[in-house]
């Protein structure tokens, strides 16, 4: 959509900066630097600007609102009615129609980034140099290269970096991690997952470069199972298109030029190997409703049990456990414990605020990032593609 004659991407990529703040009482009043509020036990809070305010905003900022580690000052995107609208909703002091007002307007600590994901390699390179902490929807980054740029940026500026998701998060993905520490599946030998639907129809970046089905859907499944498996050593992969063109809300018929359907096999090393199909032709009769998803969607094998995820990683239900001496399923971990897929930036929010340390870390993203790359290189040459990054692993203990 074009707001004012130009379009989101010229937009985006513009660097024509002001320093006028834009604020819900009005266009030029000058802005105002916020009173740093002190959360729980009289902790600081985490002051945060959030940019992108389409559909995973009206996730995100409820959870951040809900936040004692969190003060929202101030809302950004191209479409300004957006961010107007979210700013009011949630009582935001202020809002902008790029990033360069906002960066240079009233101070904030933490950038959330929920634009497309094409523009969050540039976006969040700006915010760094404007001395940000990022929050990122993922990925971070567009290649593995790029985003190691990024986080020596950050470095050299004394920030940090951190993406989604957060699957490793959950009380399912710790008891899964667990039970592999345990040796409860004795030799652990293969582990399968999946993630798809029939692909969205209001925004076309998901089908063009940069986007397609491994960055939306596929690195879901890649970050539980490297999370899980440890990082992989190498990656063997085809991926296709299956629909030529889409129908996108209120822009037609476009041309779909990145993958709508991926099988990648990951070897872990130790002769552990796994495997992700992700996609945008995917029917599912639930549709794309979390809860509705009752089956394995990630199954763990090894030589003396058999684990799956029950639901998604991202909205996990349960994990079902079958070993040698109790070869039934039985099922733990049915209380989510207040996890959501939404809930990065605030886990972010709270560790800026109290020294604490998440489980997420940008290199375990990074390595996901390399991996979806090196998928693309393996179908475009048919070879089996060595990784060089790497991550923390064990993630749970």
């Amino acid at each position: 959509m074009d707001s004012g004659g130009l379009n989101r991407r010229a937009f985006l990529g513009s660097t024509v900066a002001t320093g006028a703040a834009l604020t819900i009482g009005g266009l030029t009043k000058a802005a105002e630097t916020p009173k740093r509020n002190s959360g729980p036990g009289g902790t600081k809070k985490t002051r945060v600007g959030i940019i992108g305010c389409g559909s995973v905003s009206h996730r995100y900022l409820p959870h951040l609102a809900e936040c004692p580690f969190v003060e929202l000052v101030s809302t950004c995107d191209i479409i300004p009615e957006r961010a107007i609208d979210q700013a009011k909703n949630h009582n935001i002091p202020n809002h902008y129609p790029h990033i360069s007002q906002m960066l240079a307007g009233a101070p904030f600590d933490l950038l959330v980034n929920t634009t497309d994901m094409q523009e969050h390699e540039h976006l969040n390179r700006e915010a760094i140099a404007a001395g940000k902490h990022i929050w990122s929807e993922k990925p971070i980054a567009n290649s593995l290269a790029a985003g190691q740029e990024i986080l020596e940026q950050a470095r050299k500026k004394g920030v940090r970096v951190w993406g989604a998701p957060v699957v490793v998060t959950s009380p399912q993905f710790a008891f899964m991690a667990k039970t592999l520490n345990a040796g409860t599946l004795g030799r652990v030998a293969a582990a399968h997952a999946d993630y798809g639907h029939t692909g969205p129809g209001w925004s076309s970046f998901f089908y063009e470069k940069g986007g397609g089905s491994m960055p939306d859907l596929g690195v879901y499944n890649l970050t539980s199972l490297t999370g899980l498996l440890g990082p992989a050593k190498s990656v063997t992969a085809m991926v296709s298109i299956v629909t030529p063109t889409r129908i996108i809300d209120r822009k037609g018929e476009i041309k779909v030029t990145e993958e709508d359907n991926a099988m990648v096999l990951l070897d872990h090393g130790k002769g552990i190997i796994s495997h992700t199909q992700c996609g945008f032709n995917f029917f599912n009769p639930h549709g794309h409703e979390g809860k509705a998803e009752t089956r394995h969607t990630i199954s763990i094998v090894g030589s003396k049990g058999n684990m799956g995820l029950v639901g998604y990683d991202w909205e996990p239900l349960g994990v079902d456990l079958a070993t040698e001496k109790a070869p039934n399923f039985e099922r733990h971990e049915t209380d989510a414990k207040g996890y959501v897929w939404q809930q990065g930036a605030s886990m972010i929010a709270e560790c800026l605020a109290t020294g604490k340390e998440p489980l997420m870390t940008p290199e375990h993203c990074l390595h996901v990032v390399e991996i979806i790359c090196a998928a693309r290189e393996s179908q475009a040459t048919g070879r089996r593609i060595n990784l060089t990054s790497t991550f923390k692993w064990p993630v749970v203990a």
